[in-house]
């Protein structure tokens, strides 16, 4: 059987449609057989099986091929998650911080992918379970965050948080958002999080325009337990998960967030410091910097004063 290639994209938009058959042509050439998803087949009018959108997509597929922004990248993980596929994602939006690779370097993105010189990292991935007063649940999980938030833009959101099965603080909020490591530079960050390296196993909590004396970002165990339960009094609320899939909690209800079962799996094509991808995706300013030289001999100055 061929290696396999599902090519997911954002198919309204003229030049991600070239960028994909681009990807299909040389994948197709090196003998791929390819995948596109139903809704996006008529506009990529490319030879490969069409299938649906759903946790069965990359199943016996080696790689998705996520072409856009970090939305495309999002949508890419949940198909690859259930299959257990590679996920590589190619920036054709702004910042796409989940991308590995720019569209300028997409030709030898492919041809690596072909000789198979590439590696894969596991990221941590978050589980929920919404449990409501009427006796329904309803579940969900996340690669970036889940976040609580309100559905009532004029109510201020009351919530209880818990860790480990202990109560934690009050909080009058916009929402609270959980985050994995991976998520850190999304959601959680603009809300004033941390960003906490993607190789650290742990779990954010980050409240947003909360009301309250402790309502600090916590970085809690990977082995953590966190509830946020809306109280009954309260106003409703939802739960996102990524930003594509929601939840509804009527007051009341709990959302209990856990370490995920199964990780989605990240394509690497070079061992590049987590450092450079942050100074490069956020335009950080570093001139000035001195280099390795400057600090081994600075390190070597220190060692011969002790």
């Amino acid at each position: 059987m061929s290696r396999q290639a599902l090519i997911v994209t954002h198919a309204g938009r003229a030049l991600n449609v070239v960028h994909a058959r681009r990807v299909a042509a040389q994948l197709s050439a090196a003998g791929f057989g390819l995948r596109v998803l139903t809704d996006e087949a008529p506009d990529l009018n490319i030879d490969a099986q069409v299938v649906r959108p759903d946790e069965k997509a990359a199943v016996g597929a080696e790689i998705v091929f996520a072409l856009g922004g970090d939305g495309t990248v999002l949508r890419g993980a949940a198909l690859a998650r259930p299959a257990g596929a590679a996920l590589l994602g190619v920036n054709l939006g702004r910042v796409g911080f989940l991308a590995e690779t720019e569209a300028e370097h997409l030709d030898e993105t492919v041809r690596r992918v072909v000789e198979g010189d590439y590696v894969v990292d596991e990221r941590m991935t978050l589980e929920l379970t919404v449990g409501r007063p009427d006796g329904t649940t309803a579940h969900g999980w996340a690669l970036n965050e889940a976040s609580v938030e309100k559905a009532m833009r004029e109510r201020m959101l009351e919530v209880m948080v818990s860790i480990d099965g202990r109560p934690l603080s009050r909080w009058g909020c916009d929402g609270v958002v959980c985050a994995t490591p991976t998520g850190s530079t999304a959601y959680a960050f603009s809300a004033g999080g941390p960003v906490v390296w993607p190789d650290v196993e742990a779990m954010l909590v980050v409240p947003i325009s909360a009301h309250a004396l402790f309502a600090r970002p916590l970085v809690t165990a990977p082995t953590s337990t966190i509830m946020i339960e809306v109280l009954a009094e309260g106003v409703p609320a939802v739960v996102s998960c990524d930003g594509q899939r929601v939840v509804a909690m009527p007051p009341g209800s709990r959302a209990v967030i856990r370490r995920g079962s199964d990780p989605v799996r990240v394509v690497r094509m070079s061992p590049r410091p987590f450092t450079d991808r942050l100074v490069a995706k956020f335009g950080l300013p570093v001139q000035g910097w001195r280099g390795d030289a400057e600090a081994a001999r600075n390190e070597r100055a220190v060692g011969g004063a002790g």
